[in-house]
C-alpha cells in the first residue's frame, strides 16, 4: 500500500528553510493558494506542497482491494519528506493536515523543525465524530469539542441527501456552493475566482470520487488519533483560527492550550478557507514564525 505515487512540487531555493505545507482530508495540494505560496517562497523559504493519495494528480487506489487509514495518510507526509531529501521541515497545516502534523510531532519530534496548524482540532480530540454526531442529530457526550456552525451542519445534511451531481458543470457548482460554506460570512466571497479554482481542482484530479477513500480510511480505523500526547510536543507550534471559523469554531484554542508554549493567533475575518484578504497576515506570520 505504500507504493502509491504522490504528487508534489516546491518552489524556491535548495539553500533556504523549508516549509512542507500539508493540505485538509479530501483536499490537493494546490488548495494552498499561488499567491500565499508566492509570499513564503519571497521571504526566503523553500516551499513544498503535495496531494495526498487519492486526490488530484497522486495515485489513486480501489479501497476495497486496497483498503487504508489514516496512519498510511500520515505516512505520506514522511514519503514526501524523504522524496524532498529533507532530514526535517516546517511543518504547515490546514484542517485534517493540522492532525497529520501534530501525530507527526509527537511521533518523530527530530523531523519537526516547527509546527503551524491552521483550522485544525486537538489530536485525540475525536473532532470527525463530533462533526458526524452533529450531521445526525445526535447529542455531543460532555467534553466533547465544539460543534461546527448550524449553517454547516444544514449545508452538509442537504448534501447527504442530495443525488449526484449530473455533468461537469452541476459539480463544480457544488463545488463552489461548498467553498462559499467554508469561506465564512464575514469576508466578501469572489465567485469568480472560487469557479477558476474548482474548475482547475476538477480539472486535474485523476478521479474526482476517489476522496471518499479518506472517509472509508477514517471508518477503517476509528481510533487513528492517539489521545492525550498534545504535552508531549516539543516544536515550537502557531496555532491559527478565523474569526468566523464555521467547521472547527474554538478548535484552536484547545490546542493551544494543550501544546506547551504554543501561540494562537485569530484572523479577523478568516473563516475555513485561505483567501487572499489574509494572505499578507498568515504569511507574515509564518515567516516570522519559521524563522529561528
Amino acid at each position: 500500500m505504500q507504493n502509491v505515487n504522490i504528487w508534489s512540487e516546491e518552489f524556491g531555493a535548495d539553500t533556504d528553510a523549508p516549509i512542507l505545507l500539508i493540505m485538509g482530508s479530501m483536499s490537493q495540494g494546490i488548495l494552498w493558494p499561488d499567491e500565499f505560496v508566492g509570499r513564503l517562497t519571497a521571504g526566503g523559504r523553500r516551499v513544498i506542497r503535495y496531494d495526498h493519495r487519492d486526490t488530484g494528480m497522486s495515485g489513486t487506489v480501489d479501497f476495497a482491494a486496497e483498503p487504508y487509514t489514516w496512519d498510511d495518510i500520515k505516512n505520506d507526509v514522511y514519503r514526501v519528506m524523504d522524496a524532498h531529501g529533507l532530514e526535517s521541515a516546517h511543518l504547515v497545516c490546514h484542517s485534517a493536515g493540522g492532525l497529520l502534523g501534530q501525530f507527526v510531532a509527537v511521533e518523530r519530534p527530530e523531523r519537526v523543525r516547527s509546527l503551524t496548524v491552521i483550522g485544525s482540532s486537538p489530536l485525540g480530540g475525536g473532532e470527525g465524530q463530533v462533526i458526524m454526531r452533529a450531521l445526525m442529530g445526535q447529542p455531543q457526550p460532555e467534553g466533547s469539542l465544539p460543534e461546527p456552525a448550524p449553517e454547516f451542519v444544514a449545508f452538509y445534511r442537504t448534501l447527504m441527501a442530495a443525488p449526484p451531481p449530473a455533468d461537469r458543470r452541476a459539480q463544480i457548482d457544488g463545488m463552489i456552493a461548498e467553498q462559499r460554506l467554508l469561506h465564512g460570512t464575514a469576508l466578501p466571497f469572489d465567485e469568480d475566482a472560487a469557479r477558476r479554482l474548482q474548475e482547475r481542482v476538477y480539472d486535474r484530479a485523476r478521479d474526482l470520487s476517489a476522496v471518499a477513500n479518506h472517509r472509508l480510511a477514517a471508518m477503517a480505523k476509528p481510533d487513528f488519533e492517539p489521545v492525550g500526547v498534545l504535552h508531549q510536543v516539543k516544536a515550537p507550534t502557531l496555532v491559527i483560527e478565523g474569526s468566523h471559523e464555521p467547521a472547527k469554531p474554538g478548535h484552536s484554542a484547545i490546542i493551544a492550550e494543550q501544546i506547551p508554549g504554543a501561540r494562537l493567533v485569530i484572523v479577523a475575518g478568516m473563516g475555513h478557507t485561505l483567501p487572499p484578504e489574509v494572505h499578507e497576515e498568515l504569511a507574515a506570520a509564518i515567516l516570522a514564525h519559521t524563522a529561528g
